[in-house]
């Protein structure tokens, strides 16, 4: 481990003062280790675990962020084959050696090289010198909170050390963001952090890296960082888009990370790296500095403790002037630190909602949804024997009473397109018949409406030019002299080739052809959810629901996305709550034993390149012997994080169902 730079503590002196000595034996072992390598365990290691062992002066902020370093080094290589380069075909390979959870490190030229990563590692690619003294890397800021630790003797904030992986769709003003994609910036670097990112430097936090990420936010591949892939089986997908801040995460690459969703791009990855994922509400924390920020994008922490997710809760949330969205979280924030809400084991006096709608063996009736639906049983009555009140669902679902009666009204005209044998037009399009009416009568007698109408069939609404807005929203914010419209990333960069994960240029094209914003659709059914749920749970007065996040287990490298069924959606995942504005926390349940799983059918060829209305022909297959990871869902009313991190600790403590990854554990 390098020495240079490093801050000794008395403890270092002491030992220095024995090896002057001449003890050959101690001379031998410390070349190979320093003292805090012996003594402190960064595997696993939590928010207050490294704020003990600084304060106990067991290790320094130096060390900490080399002991990780040490660890990207030796887990972060590739975990594919790439026989025709990073653009090209991939091949998983079983029990590989890494993972490539992290694109970007946060390292000036000179450490980098030191530390042996290659040049694609570097913050910049336009800046080659990196020599600006007001762009301090990781190994610099460590050393500025050492010695002001060793005048002081006190913690420089909440988050003192902690050192941060950042999804790579958001700014960072030291290391370029590039949302995943090798387009040809005049300068890679963004001109500021992101709120979220200042708020965490305030706070005390070390950001070492940016994390790999799906292209433009979907998938898991990369056209500049490559192919993430997931630690608990490096044949399978990590999900995505946020698979590099839940793997490193996982892995112990770094304390924490921070992922984005605006579908299940936080939970989807969280659960499939056995870690605790937070999608909070839409509104808690700033999306200025985020790539292609839309109605529905989140951002939140993926941790190995809920405790630890709280702690960067507290740090990044609350009103920030610039992103209008946070308006509705002022005079809505807890009293108290999200991580105060943590001290009860007991769920006594909790009343949970089970999501039955999501976990019906009638409806999901197929082998490849059993394993999960069976841990979240056990989940369920894990919760029960911790003191929460299950509230079950009658036979049709939670919501689905509450649907029938509100639903129709609420989304009027919209609703009524879709049942054009209850609400006859013309050729023209105009009502045949009286409408309003028709739907008082709805409302007076649910029985009236459509019978199978569950929450697995509100569907997500449709909008219009969200995509082109968001780009060019944040291009032109970010003021880049060369790259100023999505049609410029089209143009000006380099685009990976896989059937499995769709054409990226061909979407930046379509995404581009809009010509009209128009999100309407989308706000009325999001107010129309969000006042169903509401009123089921006061009705039912619950403080939570709970269901599995994800009746799928990860799939493998090169078999297709699963097909949409029943409301579920990309990685078997349950998002339709989430994007209505409400938190929801999953924490790990569980580990698969033996799975089903679907696979492209080996007696049909695989077709070079996919239309966008073609798909893959599948067969199912099993059983297949798999330990993988199982999250569960705890989701609440919007602003009721302390609620859901309270449930989602006692589980977790409850439970202990964490368990690092086999392959990646402690280094020699």
């Amino acid at each position: 481990m390098p020495l240079e730079g490093t801050l000794l503590h008395p403890l270092h002196f002491s030992i220095r003062s024995l090896l002057l000595g001449g003890g050959f034996a101690a001379c031998a072992c410390f070349a190979s280790t320093s003292f805090a390598a012996t003594t402190f365990k960064v595997e696993e290691a939590t928010i207050a675990s490294i704020h003990k062992a600084i304060l106990a002066k067991e290790v320094t902020c130096t060390e900490l962020v080399e002991l990780y370093l040490k660890r990207i080094q030796a887990f972060n290589g590739p975990g594919v084959e790439e026989p025709e380069g990073i653009l090209g075909p991939i091949k998983p390979i079983a029990h590989a050696k890494g993972i490539n959870a992290l694109g970007t490190l946060n390292l000036r030229p000179a450490n980098r090289e030191k530390w042996g990563f290659d040049a694609r590692k570097a913050r910049s690619m336009t800046d080659k010198t990196d020599a600006d003294p007001n762009m301090p890397d990781a190994l610099e800021v460590a050393a500025k909170l050492d010695a002001d630790f060793a005048k002081t003797g006190q913690l420089s904030g909440t988050l003192h050390c902690v050192t941060i992986s950042i999804k790579d769709q958001y700014d960072t003003f030291d290391m370029r963001t590039t949302s995943g994609a090798d387009a040809d910036y005049a300068n890679d670097r963004p001109p500021r952090d992101a709120t979220f990112v200042k708020r965490l430097r305030e706070s005390g936090a070390i950001i070492l890296a940016k994390a790999n990420m799906g292209e433009y936010a979907s998938g898991f591949r990369s056209a500049f960082g490559g192919t993430a892939v997931n630690p608990y089986d490096t044949e399978r997908i990590p999900a995505g888009s946020s698979g590099g801040s839940a793997t490193s995460a996982a892995a112990n690459f770094v304390t924490v990370s921070i992922g984005e969703e605006s579908g299940p791009s936080i939970r989807a990855p969280a659960q499939y790296a056995n870690t605790v994922g937070i999608s909070p509400t839409q509104e808690l924390v700033s999306r200025i500095g985020l790539f292609n920020r839309g109605l529905n994008t989140r951002t939140g922490p993926i941790t190995r403790t809920v405790e630890d997710a709280a702690k960067v809760l507290s740090a990044i949330a609350g009103y920030d002037p610039e992103d209008e969205l946070t308006a509705f979280a002022v005079g809505r924030m807890p009293d108290e630190p999200y991580e105060n809400y943590l001290g009860n084991k007991s769920l006594k006096g909790i009343r949970i909602g089970v999501v039955r709608e999501y976990m019906d063996k009638k409806v999901f009736d197929s082998p490849l949804y059993a394993a999960n639906i069976a841990i979240a049983e056990k989940a369920i009555e894990d919760l029960r024997r911790l003191g929460a009140t299950i509230v079950d669902a009658p036979p049709e679902g939670l919501f689905t009473a509450y649907i029938r009666r509100y639903n129709p009204g609420l989304q009027n005209t919209t609703w009524t397109k879709l049942f054009p044998e209850l609400f006859p037009v013309d050729a023209a399009g105009n009502p045949k018949e009286d409408q309003v009416n028709t739907l008082v009568g709805m409302r007076m007698d649910p029985n009236k409406v459509p019978e199978n109408i569950t929450l697995r069939d509100l569907g997500a609404a449709a909008i219009t030019g969200e995509n082109k807005y968001g780009f060019n929203l944040y291009l032109a914010e970010r003021g880049d002299a060369k790259m100023k419209t999505i049609g410029n990333l089209a143009n000006h960069a380099r685009f990976f080739h896989d059937i499995f994960e769709g054409d990226k240029k061909a979407t930046l094209i379509r995404n581009n052809d809009a010509l009209v914003y128009d999100n309407t659709l989308r706000l009325q059914k999001r107010f129309a959810v969000q006042q169903i749920v509401l009123q089921a749970m006061a009705d039912m007065q619950l403080d939570a629901v709970v269901y599995p996040t994800s009746l799928l287990p990860p799939r493998r490298i090169n078999t297709p996305r699963d097909p949409n069924f029943n409301g579920i959606g990309n990685y078997g995942m349950w998002n339709f709550l989430g994007v209505q504005g409400f938190p929801a926390i999953t924490v790990p349940a569980g580990f698969t034993s033996e799975i089903w799983e679907r696979i492209p059918d080996p007696k049909i060829p695989l077709p070079k390149t996919l239309a966008p209305d073609q798909t893959i022909p599948t067969i199912v297959v099993g059983p297949v012997k798999a330990k993988l990871p199982v999250g569960i869902d705890f989701l609440g009313r919007p602003f009721s994080e302390p609620t859901l991190l309270r449930i989602a600790y006692a589980y977790e403590t409850g439970t202990k169902h964490r368990q690092q990854p086999e392959d990646f554990g402690p280094l020699k």
